[in-house]
């Protein structure tokens, strides 16, 4: 099932915001832009992770899952400097217990310094 939402933005590319097969849901790589406008939230990596992961949590909650659901968070940065920061707005939002996560160093678009995605897996109701 093809999961997609206005709470979170729509791409130009030809990929889906989400796709759910039974109890497993992928949330597409989501970048730090506002829903609405299109536009990039923040100059900083924190202001972007929290928008990116505002975005996920968008689309988690418009395929029937939550952060609890998630097993599996792979964050994108444009520059390893950027872990400690990109750590803290991370944690501020993504709590306890964590799920598993990778983080790598990507080169994005102008502007963009972060980028994460979400594979998430839900009970399957007895």
């Amino acid at each position: 099932m093809i999961i997609t939402t206005e709470n979170a933005p729509a791409l130009p590319a030809p990929l889906s915001q989400g796709v759910r097969k039974g109890p497993v849901l992928q949330v597409s790589g989501q970048l730090p832009l506002d829903p609405e406008t299109g536009e990039v939230v923040g100059a900083t990596v924190a202001e972007q992770t929290a928008q990116a992961l505002r975005n996920v949590a968008a689309v988690l909650e418009a395929g029937g899952a939550t952060w609890a659901d998630v097993v599996m968070l792979r964050v994108h940065l444009t520059d390893p400097a950027h872990m400690a920061e990109m750590n803290e707005a991370y944690e501020s939002i993504v709590e306890a217990p964590f799920p598993a996560r990778t983080t790598v160093s990507v080169r994005l678009p102008p502007g963009l310094l972060v980028e994460i995605d979400a594979l998430a897996v839900l009970d399957i109701p007895q």
